[in-house]
């Protein structure tokens, strides 16, 4: 093994061909995108050269300003919700319910395999308001409540989404988690109870700290993904009301292909583009020092 890693033929023959179809796959519509943000226009109208315009657009467009803080408010939300769910759904499967957690984890696992739309379908049926209520206002009308717009008010509209992706998704953060709790050796957790650490105790001195790599890799795994957050969006309630939920991904989509600006839209894909290196960076830079002392 050691001759072949320090064979520079070798290792050409053996990553050259995944090099080359990861540069097709990856650099170079990436590259082919950040050429577009220099033009203004479409393939059918031609495209123009508009030099900086597009990039110094970015610092004056309302709208980007709208679609970034809400991409980042739900990402925020939403990764908090999905890594806190996760982790306690994942701490009862090893803890408390232990080899018979199985029916619980194919249960809470089973939104994730279902598709977006039908999972947004769901939710408008039960947050609607008209024509007829649904399941929430009816039980809020049950108790002297009366019927609430949910679509038709910017922060009930964050929250149902909210709810609606929370539930969506924390099945796998608790799956992805649970694989990181039963790695711990249980001589060590015997050793902390011996100890006199249970409960709380055990958790934040032992559980916590052995579990912190596949926690970060799921915060990781959450916030990229939350902030690409585009289908659920379009599916319950297509950036309404208004554009306050409109996240950036759904702006560079009606950008580009509702409104055939294809340099603008380019531009605020390379904004969504920083935002995620960036967020990567920070956490990667701040989870260094824990990981290299495990």
């Amino acid at each position: 093994m050691q001759s072949v890693l320090g064979d520079k033929k070798a290792l050409a023959i053996l990553l050259g061909p995944a090099l080359l179809v990861y540069s097709l796959v990856m650099l170079v519509p990436i590259i082919w995108s950040m050429g577009y943000t220099f033009f203004s226009g479409n393939a059918i109208s031609g495209f123009t050269f508009a030099g900086t315009e597009n990039l110094t657009r970015l610092f004056t467009d309302p709208e980007v300003r709208t679609a970034l803080s809400f991409t980042v408010r739900y990402a925020i939300v939403i990764t908090v919700g999905q890594i806190v769910m996760g982790y306690l759904l994942s701490l009862m499967y090893v803890f408390i319910l232990k080899k018979s957690s199985n029916i619980i984890r194919t249960l809470v696992f089973f939104p994730v395999v279902l598709p977006t739309v039908a999972v947004a379908l769901l939710f408008q049926k039960m947050f609607e308001v008209a024509p007829q209520n649904g399941l929430v206002n009816s039980l809020l009308n049950g108790v002297g409540v009366e019927s609430v717009d949910w679509f038709g008010n910017a922060s009930s509209a964050f929250w149902v989404i909210v709810l609606m992706d929370i539930w969506r998704s924390m099945g796998f953060y608790a799956v992805l988690l649970y694989a990181g709790l039963v790695d711990i050796p249980e001589d060590m957790l015997e050793s902390a109870r011996l100890d006199g650490a249970t409960g709380w105790r055990l958790i934040r001195s032992i559980v916590l700290p052995l579990s912190m790599p596949v926690l970060l890799s799921s915060i990781i795994f959450s916030i990229n993904g939350t902030l690409k957050v585009f289908d659920s969006i379009v599916a319950l309630t297509n950036g309404g009301p208004g554009s306050s939920t409109t996240p950036l991904t759904l702006y560079m989509f009606r950008t580009s292909f509702a409104f055939g600006d294809y340099g603008y839209g380019s531009s605020i894909a390379l904004l969504l583009t920083l935002l995620c290196l960036i967020v990567t960076i920070f956490i990667f830079r701040s989870s260094r020092r824990d990981l290299t002392k495990d």
